[in-house]
């Protein structure tokens, strides 16, 4: 049998495929776009378009449906800018996809409007993966664009190019483009114990425990991202660094990309700033916390939902070929 650079064991052939906002199929086109593309956009029959108001999608919600794409002339009800409008890209059939902020708040939304923000449209399954994928773009755009209203090189005013993908000052000319804020997030496995290292944030549900994770700093690999922030939250150190899958995160505007660690050291001397508690787990422990809902008994150890990758790894870790 011939073997491939490609061919390579896991659980699934794509991980990054089962987490949530990972499905987008859209023509984004992004580097070849004319300076009118996004009127030609809102001209073409069949345009739809992601209101966004408070940072949170504005969904129409009633007893059986939830629809988050509105036509141009529904918009109109919801007061648009549509100067700070932005072209996402186009199905295969051609129809744009379009995302634009609305004076609205959530007190001045009347029925049947309602705003949802990401971490409730995932783990309510409140969208289908393609729009739910669609919106993580929406919203990294819409938070990106607002961020970057002036100039960071002279202070100028910015004004919006190619549909919402590029900014340029008005007056010196800087360019800017859309960031992504790289975000590492790993599983390290004590391979001889054949145990996970898990910790928990303040800020996590009660008894929730998760990946370890942290930003990738300038001029840093990911392999040795990994390595730094597991010695730096629990005091554990690490030699392999296996990729394993990605997740689009649009709060704002992050890419977590997941890991597997090998442990080295075993003796948690845990950063109490950073963590509240981190500990080791076992297989059928970790079986049992993926099993729970987050937050159903405060009493128990529970992980993040599905679709988040930190449960991903989780289960793809138990779920690994011999």
């Amino acid at each position: 049998m011939t073997h491939s650079i490609f061919d390579l064991k896991g659980p699934h052939p794509e991980p990054s495929s089962l987490v949530a906002f990972a499905e987008n199929h859209l023509v984004r086109d992004s580097e070849h776009r004319s300076d009118d593309c996004l009127e030609e956009a809102l001209r073409t029959e069949g345009a739809h378009l992601f209101a966004f108001a408070e940072g949170k999608l504005v969904v129409k919600h009633d007893e059986n449906v939830i629809d988050p794409l509105f036509a141009p002339y529904e918009i109109a009800a919801l007061q648009p800018d549509l100067d700070a409008a932005i072209l996402l890209g186009r199905l295969p059939s051609g129809e744009p996809r379009i995302a634009v902020p609305v004076n609205r708040t959530e007190a001045t939304l009347e029925e049947p409007f309602k705003l949802a923000d990401g971490r409730s449209l995932y783990r309510q399954a409140m969208l289908p993966d393609e729009l739910l994928g669609q919106f993580a773009q929406a919203a990294s755009l819409i938070a990106w664009n607002a961020a970057n209203r002036f100039c960071g090189k002279c202070g100028s005013p910015m004004e919006a190019k190619g549909g919402g993908y590029r900014r340029v000052c008005t007056a010196c000319g800087h360019l800017a483009f859309p960031r992504t804020d790289p975000v590492v997030i790993m599983l390290t496995i004590d391979v001889e114990r054949d145990l996970c290292l898990l910790g928990r944030s303040p800020h996590f549900p009660e008894g929730m425990y998760s990946c370890l994770a942290g930003f990738l700093e300038p001029g840093e690999t990911i392999e040795n991202a990994v390595r730094r922030e597991t010695l730096e939250e629990s005091g554990i150190r690490t030699g392999r660094v296996r990729y394993h899958a990605s997740q689009p995160w649009p709060m704002p505007h992050s890419l977590m990309i997941g890991c597997y660690a090998e442990a080295q050291s075993s003796d948690i001397r845990m950063d109490d700033l950073e963590l509240e508690d981190c500990r080791w787990f076992t297989r059928e422990e970790t079986r049992v916390m993926l099993a729970r809902n987050t937050g159903q008994d405060a009493s128990q150890h529970s992980t993040p939902p599905k679709g988040a990758i930190a449960h991903q790894l989780m289960r793809d870790w138990l779920d690994w070929p011999a």
